[in-house]
Parts: C-alpha cells; structure tokens; sequence
C-alpha cells in the first residue's frame, strides 16, 4: 500500500502483525532513518535487529524471509533493517510477501529506488507492505507535514507555531518530527486527548534556532575562523537544539561557493562575482576568505562529507550534537 505519513508513522508506532515490509524510497536518507528509529522504538526496548543490505539480498534472494521468519536469539521481539536497496532487491521482497509466514517486519531503505519502479510498485500493490516516498518537503508541502504530524500527535498547531518549528528545522522533515513529539510530550498530548500548541509552548522547549545564529556558524567554517564558530555553538548549545539546520545550511552554502569559485577560476573577479550573486555587504569579507581558501575540489569533497555527517547524526541520537560540532571544528580548521 502507498503510506500517508501519518499511516506510517502509527504503524511504526505499533508495527501491525499484517504488515511485512515498510519500504522507504527517495532521496532524504535522514528521514528515513529517522523512521527507521521510530519503528525501533515501536518494537519495544531489547529489540533485536537484524542488518542487511543490497548486495546480500541481491546475492541471497531468499535470505530477508527467511530472517523476517526466524525467532528472536533471546526470544523477544526481531525486526530486519535492509540499507542500499536498490531494483535489484525486487525478488527479495516478492519472496517476502509472498512468504507463507514472516513473523518480524523488515524496513528497506532504498535511497535511490525511482517511484515508478517495479520495487515500489511490488509493495504498493501488496496489502503486507506500506511504502512511502522520503523527500524532502518544499516550503509549500511543509507546512501539511508539520500540520499532518501534530494532528497524528494530538496538537492543534497555530499558524505561527507551524511556521516557527519550519524555521526551526531548516524544512528538515527528520527534525519537524523530533519537535512535533517533543512539544507533544511537554503538553501530555494525544490523538484522544488533542491539545492546543502555539508560541508560549514552543518558546518553553527552546524549538527555535536564530536564523541569524546559523548563518554566524556557517561563514565561520567557510572562512577558517575558528573562534566566531565556537562562540556560535556555544550560543546555539541548549539542549534541544538540532544541528541538521546548521549542515543544512552549510550544505547551500558549500554549492553558492563552487558556483562563485568556478567563476573566479574562469577568469571572473572575486567582488564581480560576489555582486553577481547579490552576496549580503555584511557577509563579503567573510565570503572572500571563503572564496581565497578554498578550491573546487576542496568544495566538492566539503559537500559530501556534510551530507555523510547529516546520516550519521540522526543515526547518533542525543550524541549527534557532539558528532557535528567535532566535524564543523575540523572543517573550519581544515579551511583556514
């Protein structure tokens, strides 16, 4: 079956016994992980998970059923997380769903599996599959996530909070939901027990980052300076503040720069350039620092590793706060 959110969510909440397989496709691995967590939450604390990926299924079709129908080494309860699914996987989740039995549910990521391929197809047509498509939200379609997310959570979001946590999150969907069930918590809310949410409660659980404080952190990495970055982390470093917006950000950040770098190798002036893009006047010493230091491979490689480090923060939980601030100190240094 195609998966709204909010369907999804409360089957990873309380994983069904008649869904087998919950495939999350598209490009924003983030999102998927953090579903992945949320069904791990819904199996119950001790649950044992088994790890697979692509190239196993695709070596070993019959492996990821036969997983989905073996008992727990401790007897509790199993599910099957599958990583870098790709097409290839297609007879192992046919297997799966037309397996006899398959007691634990499997999870299949599946970054790069089109829409309108036959894996996605496999598990919309079946009723022991929900699949859903991990994008990541424009400014329009934001506001319904958020929305959609506190409606599941028993909030009544005002306008300005909706737009608040999008502010918040940088329209990252993984963070929206950690603030959605954060602020859900902090009022005791629920589907049978719907609560209003505005300002005043977001304002209590410190769900908003300073888009100002962000940009701060980012030009000092992008131009080497070490203690405006640490003076800026430390002004962001309540405990509920999520670095995603912050690598967000530099991400944007890094790909202005290649185009602007790519322009001043060809030949073009730096404050030519820097026009061209409409670069803020407070921000041209810093971006020409920035556009001094780096190199297009420099840039290329930055912009990889800040995506890596975005998985592997939502794969940290509460210590990935310290994984991003270590990466953003070794990248600034790295620059200067």
């Amino acid at each position: 079956m195609k998966a709204t959110e909010a369907r999804l969510t409360a089957a990873l909440d309380r994983p069904p016994a008649d869904i087998r397989l919950y495939l999350l496709h598209g490009p924003d691995e983030a999102v998927a992980q953090a579903f992945v967590a949320r069904l791990a939450k819904g199996m119950g604390e001790g649950a044992e998970r088994v790890d697979l990926d692509g190239p196993a299924l695709r070596g070993d079709p019959a492996r990821l059923a036969d997983e989905a129908a073996a008992l727990s080494l401790f007897g509790g309860a199993r599910y099957v997380r599958v990583s870098g699914a790709g097409e290839d996987a297609l007879e192992a989740v046919t297997a799966l769903l037309s397996a006899e039995q398959a007691g634990n549910p499997a999870i299949v990521l599946a970054p790069t599996v089109k829409a309108t391929g036959k894996l996605v197809k496999a598990a919309i047509d079946s009723d022991r599959a929900l699949a859903f498509a991990c994008y990541p939200p424009g400014a329009r379609d934001a506001a319904t996530i958020v929305a959609d997310l506190a409606r599941g959570a028993g909030l009544r979001l005002s306008p300005a909070a909706v737009q608040r946590i999008i502010r918040g999150s940088d329209g990252d969907r993984a963070v929206m939901m950690r603030e959605v069930e954060k602020l859900a918590l902090y009022l005791d809310a629920a589907p049978d027990r719907p609560v209003d949410a505005d300002d005043a409660a977001l304002e209590a659980i410190g769900a908003d980052i300073a888009e100002g404080e962000i940009g701060d952190v980012v030009l000092a990495v992008t131009a080497g300076q070490v203690a405006p970055l640490i003076d800026g982390l430390r002004r962001m470093n309540g405990p509920d503040a999520s670095p995603i917006p912050i690598l967000r950000a530099l991400g944007r950040r890094l790909v202005m720069l290649a185009e602007m770098r790519a322009a001043v190798e060809a030949g073009e002036g730096a404050e030519q350039v820097m026009k061209r893009h409409r670069v803020f006047w407070r921000e041209e010493a810093a971006t020409g620092a920035a556009l001094r230091r780096w190199t297009l491979p420099m840039l290329a490689a930055a912009q990889h590793a800040a995506r890596r480090v975005e998985r592997e923060v939502i794969a940290a939980g509460p210590a990935g706060r310290v994984v991003a601030d270590t990466f953003l100190l070794r990248l600034t240094r790295s620059a200067r």
